[in-house]
């Protein structure tokens, strides 16, 4: 059993939890990730690392409730434990020798980025972070990343935050600039990553991409994970996460990336089902509670 310390909602959409898994924390890198299972009837999920602490054992995730598993992690609290908590997994970003470097998220994409911004920053490389939201609100690591950024800048769909426009306008534009980049990194949506790709591709810039696919097991049996890297089939679980982004087919992702869109809505639903009872049960229980007995400690 692995035990959740904290919680912390960072938005309305995006809960950042630190669980104590010591073996992980002494080997986990930026860029690997663990398969969670919050107990016997739960699905695996994979969940990327946004930090660890070796000397505390914890291992620190960001997960949206998008889905019916997350949206029952989202509801779970400090003192609380996740039965499965495996990895690491996946291969470590390739971050050696890096000197200029511009690390790009979007979404919750940012908290993937955010380690590896780190990692290029604590080992002496000027490194320039974008990230992308759809509105003010839901920026996150604000703080977090301008400690570690020479350049940092957040783009916002609709312009609330000052700065309407998508993640490879500033791109574009420090290139054009003059930043001699010798790595891109792109950690967000697939469209995203594609048009990140697509950018610095008539650059020549060394582009890497985060694939996130359906994924199963994570040890590559299951073959959901799979993404097309030019003429072949990887495996995202053991051959990635990270791929060279102007080998990869996006497209054939995101066809592959909606493929089960209706059985996950269904499930969606009937998680928020359930968790609408649950709550409507405890409130119950809390009304017929005779009086007096909430101070009771026990």
């Amino acid at each position: 059993m692995y035990p959740i310390l904290s919680t912390e909602a960072l938005n309305s959409e995006v809960t950042r939890m630190v669980v104590q898994a010591p073996e992980i924390a002494n080997k986990i890198l930026p860029g690997q990730f663990i398969m969670l299972r919050i107990d016997e009837k739960g699905e695996r999920i994979p969940l990327t690392m946004n930090a660890c602490d070796p000397e505390k054992g914890t291992v620190t995730i960001i997960f949206q409730a998008v889905g019916a598993t997350t949206m029952r992690l989202a509801q779970m609290k400090a003192g609380e434990c996740l039965l499965d908590f495996a990895g690491p997994l996946g291969n470590p970003t390739e971050l050696e020798g890096s000197k200029r470097a511009c690390v790009i998220g979007g979404g919750l994409g940012t908290a993937i980025a955010f380690p590896q911004a780190k990692w290029l920053a604590d080992h002496g490389c000027k490194v320039d972070v974008i990230t992308g939201f759809r509105n003010k609100d839901l920026v996150l690591l604000e703080d977090e990343i301008a400690a570690c950024a020479y350049r940092y800048k957040v783009m916002t769909d609709d312009g609330s935050n000052g700065n309407k426009g998508v993640v490879t306008a500033p791109l574009q534009e420090w290139i054009e600039e003059g930043a001699d980049y010798d790595l891109v990194l792109a950690v967000g949506p697939v469209i995203m990553m594609k048009f990140v790709a697509a950018t610095t591709r008539p650059h020549g810039i060394k582009t890497l991409v985060s694939m996130n696919p359906l994924m199963v097991d994570g040890t590559g049996m299951c073959g959901g994970c799979r993404v097309k890297v030019g003429d072949e089939y990887k495996h995202a679980c053991v051959d990635g996460p990270d791929f060279d982004g102007h080998l990869v087919d996006f497209d054939d992702a995101m066809r592959r990336g909606v493929m089960y869109r209706e059985f996950e809505g269904t499930a969606r639903e009937i998680m928020a089902a359930k968790l609408a009872a649950s709550e409507g049960r405890d409130c119950g229980e809390h009304a017929q509670t005779p009086a007096g007995e909430e101070g009771k400690g026990e």
